[in-house]
């Protein structure tokens, strides 16, 4: 059977999702485009050799609109004859991308393909102003009549069934900033528009300094109907809004020996499900159960994991069920340091993951992905 390798991964340093962001005088299209570029001219590849360019973006509205990877790819400078597609799996968005380009490499269907995302939040807020008015219809408010609620209300019943406390979410928070500001990335990032370092890191952030932050979701109406949650969740111990990018360059094995190109890493494994879409953020655990039961791995076998940083209460409720060892979760810092742009998430957590395999010598990564809706991707990589 083909094997579908990554011969290269990169992301744009993270800007902050707001006004005044580094990144937020872009044009998404035009930020994905020199993404898409300096990921060609990395590896010194004709684009017109690709068969397709998957991206995934969340806010698909306003810029972000009309299918952006197609646009991307033209704004690159790519012959008209390379194809782009945009698909919304939410959060996991550009992971799922990288799902669909590695069964189209094995397939057989690809032998090059370029897996990618974009999110430009300080552009495009998720609320339902700019996402629309009903996005869910009558019948979904039959099948759950007391509604459904947004990612802070689920991560809050989150913390309180694993029983984390506000001292363990601020605690993960800061690790998240040490690491992220001790780390290198430096042959990740590609500098665009003169950025190249991650705005959203803050260096010096204290567990004192977490505390002192209030509840970020507190509502009169959902205590009342979850009188559970303690209200935990603050917007330190949660991903910031992002702005950023990110792509993977992923072939066969044999056209990358064709072109003399130098594989990074193998995709060995990928898996997709879905979980409850009220408490949402917890299809991480069932799905990494079934990627590593799929692979034949133990969860010891994997020298270093990618669990999304959406929320603190996320990673922290997935390696009390999986047993993990802290220390090799997010070993670099993950989104509450260094953001969570949404579409562009899975491809950079990839990108991540892959340089700290390299950086440390480790073979076998792991990345998993909460999503709204209630899903989950994961995804295991091995090291060349």
């Amino acid at each position: 059977m083909t094997a579908a390798i990554i011969v290269d991964a990169i992301r744009t340093a993270s800007g902050r999702g707001k006004p005044g962001g580094q990144l937020s005088e872009f044009h998404p299209v035009d930020l994905l485009a020199e993404t898409l570029r300096a990921l060609v001219t990395r590896s010194d590849l004709d684009p017109g050799m690709i068969d397709d360019v998957i991206g995934g973006c969340l806010s698909q509205v306003a810029r972000q609109a009309v299918n952006i990877t197609r646009n991307a790819v033209l704004a690159a400078g790519f012959p008209e004859s390379v194809p782009g597609a945009t698909i919304d799996r939410q959060c996991g968005s550009s992971q799922q991308a990288t799902a669909f380009a590695t069964q189209g490499v094995i397939a057989g269907a690809y032998d090059i393909v370029i897996a990618c995302g974009v999110e430009l939040m300080s552009q495009n807020p998720i609320n339902f102003a700019t996402l629309g008015q009903d996005p869910f219809g009558p019948m979904i408010g039959e099948r759950y009549p007391e509604g459904l609620i947004g990612q802070g209300i689920s991560a809050e019943l989150v913390a309180a069934r694993w029983k984390l406390d506000r001292h363990a979410l601020d605690e993960f928070a800061a690790r998240s900033h040490l690491l992220a500001a001790k780390a290198d990335f430096s042959n990740e990032i590609v500098p665009v528009g003169g950025f190249s370092v991650d705005e959203t890191v803050r260096v010096g952030t204290s567990v004192r300094k977490l505390a002192e932050l209030r509840p970020a979701f507190h509502s009169d109406a959902i205590a009342k109907r979850f009188p559970e949650i303690e209200w935990r969740v603050t917007a330190g111990n949660s991903s910031p809004l992002t702005d950023g990018a990110s792509a993977v360059l992923i072939m066969s094995e044999e056209k990358a020996a064709l072109l003399g190109l130098t594989p990074r890493a193998r995709v060995r494994a990928t898996a997709v499900l879905g979980s409850d879409p009220v408490e949402m953020l917890t299809g991480i655990i069932p799905v990494t159960k079934r990627i590593l039961a799929r692979s034949g791995f133990g969860i010891d076998d994997i020298d270093t994991f990618e669990v999304n940083e959406a929320f603190a209460c996320v990673p922290l409720a997935w390696q009390r069920e999986l047993r993990a060892d802290p220390a090799r979760v997010n070993p670099r810092g993950g989104a509450i340091a260094l953001g969570h742009p949404l579409g562009s998430s899975g491809t950079r957590l990839l990108t991540t993951m892959l340089n700290t395999l390299e950086q440390t010598g480790g073979r076998f990564g792991l990345q998993v992905m909460c999503e709204g809706g209630g899903m989950a991707n994961a995804t295991i990589i091995e090291r060349i």
